[in-house]
């Protein structure tokens, strides 16, 4: 493969050195790239500039306009007419039940897939759950999965879910009437509405569109599809839940914020080791795991005039007392966040549909905002399209640390994504909640920059030729 050098010109070196100057506590620094002198090659670009959010490119405008609120509101709509959809209703009544839903979901899907010209497949990915604490009995759970095979770099996968089992006060009742229009017919909806579109549409990367079934009963559904992801080798380089997402009124009647959603993402990976433990105890990297780059990708690409919201990062893996099916992806290792709406009302969730004291009970549709769930859907189509169309996060990015200096070197293994222009070194301040500042060190697979890593944080993103980025990878200690 030809060698590119810093400005992504034939050459022969894949190194980069880049120098930072004026430090100060009241602005961030001005980064000046030169040439090393060892290196043997032209002056880097510079000087380092600002992180701007990425803007939408027409094709992602087009997609966004086409997010349709009346379809979304009448997936809710039908989902509610099942009655109930709990895990344990009836899996055989044709009008009522998880599994009528089920299959109604099912055929949905595959009348999106039939617009994709083969590049959209559907299954019915169903198996066993043995007695658990919410599980009286073995019962078959069900998911839906809809996957769209990306042309470029299929291996690159990326995956957006809703739940579709409901319920009401008594978890383990399975009989009563349990709406779930907003917990959780609102996520499965979004997901419907993104496979609709996505599905005539040629991306780079591989989707993944799923209903999962017995989230309310333990994640159950959502843990049989990450382990058997995470058993293929699936390379899940970002994961969305869609949970509660429907509804924009707070438990007041008041509209606190109705261009807001929330994305909850965890610090700390679930899957960090000891020996990860200590090395993070004493370097730092709680505010840098995989979860927490790709909710900062997201923020960038989702929070803008085309979907009209503000995406609120909370850094917590979830709500008190509270969790959902991206949980079961972080089990496994895999990067990935919940999206809820901005203030729940607790009256309309896991709740009998009953009137007391002349206030309504239940997850009703009357509740639900569908213009709010329509913006909800181009916040995740956003996501999708610029992580699918996008070049991958990058692998094995190391920082040296075998000796002791006042440079920073960083190593990373080329990606093989078709369009791949180069590399740009990020980094912020260790107090800053975000990336600031970005290097172009171009088509090479290492560079040395002119600042102490031990007052900064650095990470490393992928850019394309046209000039889409990936999300950021943060470091690990070169071994």
């Amino acid at each position: 493969m030809e060698k590119r050098d810093a400005r992504g010109r034939a050459g022969s070196s894949r190194r980069a050195f880049l120098s930072a100057t004026a430090v100060t506590a009241a602005s961030a620094p001005l980064l000046a790239d030169q040439a090393s002198a060892d290196a043997g090659q032209a002056p880097a670009p510079g000087p380092g500039r600002p992180i701007t959010p990425q803007r939408p490119g027409k094709d992602l405008r087009d997609l966004l306009r086409e997010v349709d609120r009346n379809r979304i509101s009448a997936t809710v709509k039908r989902l509610v007419d099942f009655g109930t959809r709990h895990t344990l209703s009836s899996q055989d009544d044709p009008v009522r039940g998880i599994g009528a839903a089920t299959e109604w979901v099912y055929a949905r899907m595959q009348e999106f897939a039939a617009a994709s010209g083969g590049r959209m497949t559907v299954q019915k990915q169903s198996f066993v759950q043995p007695v658990s604490p919410r599980i009286p009995a073995p019962t078959t759970i069900t998911n839906v999965i809809a996957t769209l095979r990306g042309d470029a770099s299929p291996e690159r996968v990326y995956v957006i879910t809703g739940h579709l089992d409901s319920r009401v006060t008594d978890v383990m009742n399975a009989t009563s009437d349990a709406p779930g229009a907003d917990d959780d017919a609102s996520g499965v909806a979004v997901v419907m509405e993104l496979a609709r579109l996505f599905a005539t549409r040629r991306t780079r990367g591989t989707l993944v569109f799923a209903a999962v079934s017995g989230e309310e009963q333990g994640l159950y559904g959502s843990a049989h599809m990450a382990a058997r992801m995470k058993e293929s080798g699936a390379d899940v380089q970002g994961m969305v839940s869609n949970d509660i997402v429907g509804a924009s009124r707070a438990w007041d009647g008041t509209r606190p914020d109705p261009h807001t959603v929330r994305l909850f993402v965890e610090g700390v990976p679930t899957t960090e080791t000891p020996a990860e433990a200590s090395i993070r105890q004493s370097i730092g990297g709680e505010n840098d795991g995989p979860s927490r780059q790709l909710a900062r990708f997201v923020q960038s690409v989702a929070q803008n005039e085309q979907t009209g919201m503000r995406v609120r990062v909370i850094w917590r893996r979830d709500r008190y007392l509270r969790g959902s099916d991206h949980i079961s992806f972080l089990r496994q290792g895999f990067p990935a966040a919940r999206f809820t709406e901005p203030r729940e009302n607790y009256d309309h969730e896991h709740q009998d549909v009953r009137v007391e004291n002349g206030v309504q009970f239940g997850d009703l549709v009357q509740f639900v905002d569908f213009d709010y769930m329509a913006r909800v859907a181009k916040v995740n189509g956003a996501a999708l399209w610029s992580l699918a169309q996008g070049p991958g996060t990058p692998k094995n990015v190391q920082i040296v640390s075998a000796l002791l200096t006042n440079s920073t070197t960083l190593t990373w293994d080329r990606g093989t994504d078709p369009g791949l222009a180069g590399y740009e070194v990020v980094w912020r301040e260790t107090t800053a909640a975000d990336w600031t500042h970005r290097i172009d060190v171009g088509d090479v697979t290492t560079a040395t920059i002119d600042l102490a890593k031990d007052n900064v944080q650095f990470g490393l993103r992928a850019v394309d030729r046209q000039g889409l980025r990936s999300p950021v990878a943060f470091p690990r200690l070169a071994s």
